[in-house]
């Protein structure tokens, strides 16, 4: 995106999620910065809200499901599940790194 067309952080998490799930939102606070050392992928982690669209697959998406904590435990691997974990303790951001499989901070 060139200079002359910024977008706001708020508007990108609304365009992506979007994209990729059908499912519009309405974005609340930053829970969570996770860096991915293995890939060198950083990720901002925001809590949100659905407000309208309707769920869907996509390319970066292959399943768009909503799920309760203990399901969240039971289907997700650790570094992915703890972002939901983390939003919803309400004491973030929470800033760690894991190496694709376990955290190392």
């Amino acid at each position: 995106m060139s200079p002359l067309h910024p977008v706001s952080v708020a508007g990108a998490v609304v365009r992506e999620v979007s994209e990729e799930t059908g499912v519009r939102v309405e974005v609340g606070e930053l829970t969570g910065v996770y860096k991915n050392l293995a890939r060198g992928i950083v990720a901002l982690v925001f809590r949100c809200r659905p407000v309208g669209g309707g769920a869907r697959v996509s390319d970066e998406a292959t399943a768009v499901e909503w799920l309760t904590p203990g399901e969240v435990r039971e289907r997700m691997a650790e570094v992915y599940a703890v972002r939901l974990f983390d939003a919803l303790d309400g004491a973030g951001p929470h800033v760690r790194a894991h190496d694709g499989r376990r955290f190392v901070s």
